[in-house]
């Protein structure tokens, strides 16, 4: 747009352009003229509030019920998310959850995972849990109720787009993939913890057994050269951080340290 000569002592150009300048800022685009409103966000979408998650027996009368105690799970997990997100301006979706009696040679169109105790399947937004294997079978602890809250984690870093950022920072940086998938996965301990904490009170559990599944936590840390889920040490710290605050605030991962994802 050409602007006309301006003469030295009058001020009446500058009258006339006020209305069409102010006109010209009306119509742009949003974020042209002033800031855009920021997105939603799953760190300051605020505290996940109390709710009620009745925990059925994994075991009943000696016969093991591992189908019904994690579809009993997923089900608390929806109803607490899922109003979480709709208070945040969150867009939620459910995922979908398949249950195996035992691992099978693929799943989600990928060969199955070794060494995994169950699974999130990015492109599908699908957990994938197989109904037999230690850390499931024959037991009575809180640990496959974690295990569930942690891949449940992974879900809704892809609804808030931590996955996608994530993936971008790898592309981007191939010598950090160890240290950024750790950070992923810990946000993940910590936000099963935000979880755990939020239904705590409605658990018929004891302290001892709040203790006992840190130590096993603690016991499942990365050992030797591959380092993938983070030191022991801190899969506990994460994990209590999450379940203390009930909120995804605290689980703010990638501007940690190096030794606190380590």
């Amino acid at each position: 747009m050409r602007l006309l000569p301006f003469r030295a002592g009058s001020r009446r150009p500058l009258r006339r352009w006020v209305p069409l300048v102010a006109a010209c800022l009306a119509v742009l685009p949003a974020g042209v003229a002033q800031a855009a409103a920021p997105k939603p966000s799953l760190l300051k979408s605020g505290r996940l509030a109390a709710t009620s998650c009745p925990e059925p027996p994994l075991i009943d009368r000696g016969i093991p019920q591992p189908g019904e105690y994690l579809t009993a799970v997923m089900k608390c997990l929806n109803t607490s998310w899922s109003a979480h997100f709709a208070r945040s301006g969150l867009r939620f979706r459910a995922p979908t959850v398949r249950l195996y009696p035992e691992p099978a040679r693929r799943v989600c169109g990928i060969p199955w995972p070794q060494g995994a105790d169950a699974f999130y399947c990015t492109k599908r937004a699908t957990l994938v849990f197989p109904l037999t294997d230690s850390w499931i079978e024959d037991r009575t602890d809180l640990y496959p109720f974690k295990v569930a809250a942690h891949e449940y984690g992974h879900h809704l870093q892809s609804l808030t787009g931590v996955r996608d950022h994530y993936e971008r920072r790898v592309r981007s940086d191939h010598t950090r993939q160890a240290e950024l998938g750790r950070r992923y996965e810990l946000q993940a301990d910590c936000l099963s913890g935000v979880f755990l904490g939020s239904v705590r009170d409605s658990l018929p559990r004891t302290d001892q057994d709040w203790k006992a599944l840190s130590e096993k936590l603690r016991a499942s840390g990365d050992e030797g050269e591959r380092r993938t889920h983070g030191s022991g040490a801190n899969r506990v710290r994460w994990f209590e951080r999450g379940y203390r605050a009930l909120s995804p605030a605290a689980c703010d991962t990638w501007t940690a340290g190096p030794s606190r994802v380590s």
